[in-house]
Parts: C-alpha cells; structure tokens; sequence
C-alpha cells in the first residue's frame, strides 16, 4: 500500500499548551486508522490540522506527497463527518447528501445518481425527499456519511462518529461502517474515545498522550502488548504493579508475591500487567483474596478482589464458577497473560 497522509514533527500549541508535540504519523492507502487518547491527549487537534481547520506551528502535513501548508480545507480533497453531524435541517436528505457536489459544480443529474447511490451503500434507499429533523439518531449519522462520501474524498476523517448514539447501535453501526470502507477502497482517519469502536473499525490504532504519540500499532498487537503502563491503563487494565524480575528463573516478584512470567523475560525492576484473564481463582493457593465486588460481562463475570497483600486485583471467570462476594479464594498467575512493561 502507498502512503496517502503523512504528517512530519506536526507540532501545535494553545498559548503555552502542547496540543501537539511533534508528532510523526503515516496512513497508507486504502487503511483505516483511529486515534485514541484520553481527554486534552491531542488526537482531535491532530484531525482538525489534517483537515486544515487548525494551522500548524511546526512540521509538514504531506496527501499524496504534497505539502499542504497553506491549502485551505475545501481544497485538500478530504471529507469532514463530526460528531453532531451538523447536517443543513432546511434541507432534505438528498440536498444534505449532494451540497458539497453541487459546491464543485457537479451537475444535476449525476449528483442525482450520486445521491441514490451513497443511499443504497448506507442503508436508507429511496430517503431523498425525507427531511432531516425526522430521522432517528442512526438515520443522520448515515446521511452525515454519505454527504462525507459523495464527493469521493481521497481521505475521509471522523471525529467521534458514533459518539451521539447508544451502545447497541454503535455497536452494529461500526461493524457496516468496516465493511463499507473495504469495500470501497476508502483511507480512513477516525478519532474517538470508545476503545471498543475502534479497536473494532481499525486496521490499526494510534493511542496518544500529552500530544505525543505513545503506542501505534494493530488493534491485537495494542491489546496483547501495551507499550507501557499508561496505554495499559488508558485501555481498562487495572493490575499493573512494579515488579522486579529474577535472574534465575522466570519469576517476578511483585505486591502480590511471586509471579510467573515468559521465559526469556528481561531481568531487573518492570512494571507487571496480569490481565485479568491471567488470575486464576483456586481453592488453595500460596495467596489469598476475598471477593470485594462482582461485575457480570455477558460472557464472563469481573471480580474485585482484596488480596492479602499488595493492591487490588480484577479476575475473570465464567459466571458458573464466579464465587459470591464475602467468599475467600485462593489466587494462581498465568504466565501467558501477563505482560512486562518498561520500568520507569
């Protein structure tokens, strides 16, 4: 795949605030990758100085190899869908769908077969004359998509798509978003808060922090190895702890005592991720815990455990094996789920 985006030490500041802190970036054609990142980490910044809307202090923005210092948004060839949509309510959904044609002068009638044809991709054929205000929450963030898409944009970027809607259409919502942005070639730049989403929607994730860019990688490779303690955090894994790994045997000891990790791990001081897949609940064990709290998941069951010592922990299990809160366990590692991370 060729490169389509490619940003160099893109850096942009608010007064004395970093919004961006040289950050180096690439999208290849035809991929879709999403920006994640807590609160003020910079990832909506980072699409608005893509998209033109935020000038930048420092670096080079480069689609198909040419610098767009300078180009304003309408001209960098990309398409805009935000989170409230902001579709024209004096218009339908046809003249939503066809504004930014008819800006470029495309002429009626094709814009006219445009307009059928984003409808059929979206789901929602024969909706022109349909007017916006009458459309379910779902129904806008179709239309905000394929007004996005008419024009065929050569990147289209997303801040928040799915933001506004409720979880379970969020959640078969980003399965079509997938499937239509494969089968139409579409290079995507998406940001968003729902780890869920984009770890579903991207071919690969890019997690910020403070303007920096602190792990970029597949959704598994991120998932099963989190560059350091703050994207294990930042991604809901709350059993971290510093550790000190031994020389002689795969061992780490840690708050909780001694835990098995892979062979060939680095010795010396780490900082431990144990998933919570990794704990395993036992009748006896060289370490006890009682049940403080149990969060059922659908397919598993989280429990809160307070261990003899050290802090907390998660564990997972099936809910037919999910002790009753009060109930006192015994506690087992599982070295395929645990992660050693960079000390500080």
């Amino acid at each position: 795949m060729s490169g389509l985006l490619t940003l160099s030490a893109v850096s942009v500041a608010y007064g004395e605030r970093a919004a961006l802190d040289a950050v180096d970036l690439a999208v290849a054609e035809h991929e879709t990758v999403c920006v994640l990142g807590p609160s003020g980490s910079g990832k909506s910044t980072l699409l608005r100085a893509v998209a033109g809307l935020t000038p930048v202090d420092a670096g080079t923005v480069l689609l198909d190899g040419r610098d767009q210092a300078g180009v304003p948004t309408h001209r960098r060839g990309v398409g805009l869908m935000f989170q409230d949509h902001q579709l024209f309510p004096q218009r339908d959904v046809g003249g939503n769908i066809a504004f930014g044609l008819r800006v470029r002068g495309v002429a009626r009638a094709e814009a006219r077969r445009r307009v059928a044809e984003l409808l059929d991709l979206v789901g929602l054929p024969g909706a022109e004359r349909r007017a916006v205000s009458a459309l379910s929450g779902g129904e806008q963030q179709r239309v905000a998509l394929a007004r996005a898409l008419a024009p065929r944009p050569r990147l289209l970027m997303l801040d928040e798509p799915l933001g506004q809607l409720d979880r379970d259409l969020r959640e078969r919502l980003v399965v079509e978003l997938r499937q239509l942005f494969r089968a139409l070639g579409t290079t995507v730049l998406a940001v968003t808060h729902d780890q869920g989403e984009a770890f579903a929607l991207a071919d690969r994730v890019v997690v910020m922090r403070e303007g920096r860019v602190a792990q970029s990688g597949t959704p598994v490779e991120v998932w099963r190895r989190p560059a350091d303690a703050f994207v294990a955090r930042f991604l809901g894994f709350r059993n971290v702890a510093e550790a000190t790994v031994r020389a002689a045997e795969p061992v780490a000891d840690t708050p909780w005592g001694p835990v098995p990790v892979a062979p060939g791990t680095p010795r010396g001081r780490r900082r431990l991720l144990i998933r919570p897949s990794g704990v395993r609940l036992a009748a006896e064990g060289a370490a006890r815990a009682v049940v403080r709290g149990r969060t059922f998941r659908g397919d598993h069951v989280l429990l809160l455990l307070e261990p003899e010592r050290g802090p907390a922990l998660e564990a997972a299990c099936a809910l037919v094996d999910a002790p009753a809160e009060g109930a006192k366990v015994g506690l087992a590692f599982d070295a395929a789920d645990v992660v050693t991370l960079p000390g500080d």
